[in-house]
Order: structure tokens, then sequence, then C-alpha cells
């Protein structure tokens, strides 16, 4: 309870503070959310109809922790006298974790602890007498740590605070022309997709991209930018399908063509290119490049063995595409109706009423 009261409280303060940044931003940072407002509402005007309601925007949560925090075997190595630890660095490394400090890292320094140790492991079988006592217990310390090495990934990416905060979908989409922590997040995540790679491989990470762990940490938790992707997808979906749908449901009486009035079709033509194409385009086609540019990151870090079970529908519906999916088929529906329309009135693309 004390844990899930923390995190909700953790929630809240990002939220106000994005709504703080939001207000204070003011006209400099258009909010994308009031673009599609205004832009379902002058079409309805133009056709006479009532404004649709703003559509209920629902997305899979992130499961909880209990559902995905991995059990890794317990090795307590009694080596720390041993000269050949200290001749090949691991004596250092193993005191430290053995420490006060060492025993509640976070589960960053959990998992960089791991891949540092088993680098060093592979230092020391290099240098060790072939048959000796040591080595052998060093060889199963590696294999033992070798077979939990994705657990501790795991446990990083969707248990330590700072990533699982971007794995969480927010309620706040993008504003519509920027998108904060873009570069930033993706350079973290490229780096860590990278590490993901030499795991699923069974290769050894090095110590400077181990160490490179704590650099992403700290400067990760400064955005919530997957998150924010995720609904600014969903959001986008979702409002292009109800102004889709009040576009059809109102396409008989929109009267035009040879020798007919086209007066409403011109005030439907104009809306179009000054809200939709020269505001909600660009926005849509920076969202769907922002997901082309970090899904194969995603689908390398999601690729590692020992996936949690319960991450199954996440995936799919995330990380393997489902989303972006009918992100792209609301977008498509609704500059297909578009062109019908147009084609219908005889409205040539690009020439404004």
């Amino acid at each position: 309870m004390l844990f899930v009261l923390r995190h909700f409280i953790a929630d809240l303060k990002v939220f106000l503070l994005s709504l703080c940044l939001m207000l204070l931003s003011g006209c400099d940072t258009p909010s994308s959310e009031s673009s599609f407002a205004n832009y379902t509402d002058r079409l309805a005007s133009v056709l006479d109809s009532s404004e649709p309601e703003a559509p209920k925007t629902a997305i899979p949560p992130l499961p909880e922790v209990s559902e995905l925090l991995q059990q890794t075997e317990d090795v307590r190595m009694g080596l720390l006298d041993a000269y050949e630890l200290r001749a090949c660095g691991l004596f250092q490394l193993i005191a430290e974790r053995n420490s006060v400090l060492g025993k509640v890292q976070d589960r960053t320094r959990q998992l960089r602890y791991e891949l540092l140790l088993l680098d060093g492991i592979g230092h020391c079988l290099a240098m060790l007498p072939q048959n000796s006592k040591l080595q052998a217990q060093l060889i199963q310390v590696q294999r033992i740590k070798q077979q939990d090495l994705p657990k501790y990934f795991w446990n990083m990416l969707l248990t330590g605070e700072e990533w699982q905060k971007q794995f969480k979908p927010t309620h706040i989409a993008f504003p519509l022309n920027a998108m904060p922590g873009a570069s930033e997040s993706q350079h973290i995540f490229r780096g860590i997709a990278e590490i993901a790679r030499q795991i699923s491989a069974g290769q050894t990470v090095t110590s400077q991209a181990a160490d490179n762990l704590l650099t992403y940490q700290a400067d990760i938790h400064t955005f919530r930018y997957l998150g924010q992707l995720f609904y600014a997808m969903a959001r986008a979906r979702d409002w292009l399908n109800t102004t889709t749908r009040l576009l059809n449901s109102q396409d008989s009486q929109v009267m035009c063509g040879p020798n007919r009035n086209q007066q409403q079709a011109d005030y439907l033509q104009n809306v179009f290119y000054k809200f939709y194409v020269g505001e909600i385009q660009p926005y849509l086609a920076k969202l769907d490049s922002q997901y082309q540019e970090i899904s194969p990151d995603l689908q390398a870090l999601f690729t590692t063995p020992a996936r949690p079970a319960a991450l199954a529908d996440y995936q799919s519906y995330y990380i393997d595409g489902a989303l972006h999916s009918q992100f792209r088929e609301a977008t498509l529906n609704h500059v297909h109706y578009w062109q019908t329309l147009f084609k219908r009135c005889g409205i040539k693309v690009g020439q404004t009423g």
C-alpha cells in the first residue's frame, strides 16, 4: 500500500508540473487537444450539426510491479580473501556489493553490478590456472549469473522507478509544436537497446556500457517521453475517428458539384486547410516519425529473454504496433473522406476556396 501511495504521489507531482508548464507557456506551446477540438467544432458549425463530445481515451496500463518483478538466485561469494580475486580486480567490486550501501542498491545499480561482475569473472577466468578450485567456483557463479541476467534487466526496466515512469502511459498528450525529451530519450533507449541485444546474444557487456546505465538513469527521469508518445497517438486516433464519424454522418447534406452552390463545400475546404493541413497533419507526421524512430530499439528491449508473462498484452498494443496501426488507420480514413468529398465536389487538392 505504501509503495502504491508513493507512486501515486510521484505521478501526481508529474501531472501537476506538466499542467503548470502548460499554463505558464500559454500561447507559446499550443495544445494539441485544443487544436483537435477547434477543428471538430468548426466542421460541426459549417455542417450545421451539433458538436460531438470530446472522445474518451482508454488505453492499457503497465501491469503492477507485483506482476512484473522476477526473483533472482541469491549467490553469495565468500571469496573476499582470495589473492587471485584481488589480482584480477573482482575483490573491490564484491566488497562494495556486500557493504551496507551495496545491499540497498536500486534496480539500475543492481543490473550494473551484475554486468560488471560477469565482465570481471571473464577476466579472472582468463588469468586463473586451469582446473583450480577457484576457477570451478567462478564458472559456477558465472553460469548462474548469466542465466539470471535477463531478469535483472527486466527488473530494472519495468520496476525501477525512473524507467517504469517511461513505460507507463500518461494522460497528457504532447503540445502541438513540441515533443519534450524526444532526442534525449531516443539516445538513451538506443544505448539500453544495445545492452539488451548483447544480453540476448549471451555476449559480455563492457564495463563502460554498464557504467553508462547510471548516466541514462539520471537523464531519463526528467521526461515521460515514451508514455506521452503512446498517449498522444491514442488521443489523436480517437479525435480523428470522432471527426471522421461527424463528416460521414453529415456527408449527404453537403450539396456540391456542377450547377450547384459550392459555398458549404468551400467553407469545409477552408477549415480543412487551416486546421488539419496547417496544424494537425504536421503533428500527426511528427508522432508517426517519432514512433518509427524509436520502434526498433523498443523491439530490441522487448525480445530480451525472460520477459514477464504479464507483459504480453502491453507489448502487443504498444511495442508490436497495434496502437500505431490504429493511429495510422484513423489518419488514412480521415484523409480518405476528404479525398472523396473533394472528388465529388470537383475541388482540386491544394486549391482553397
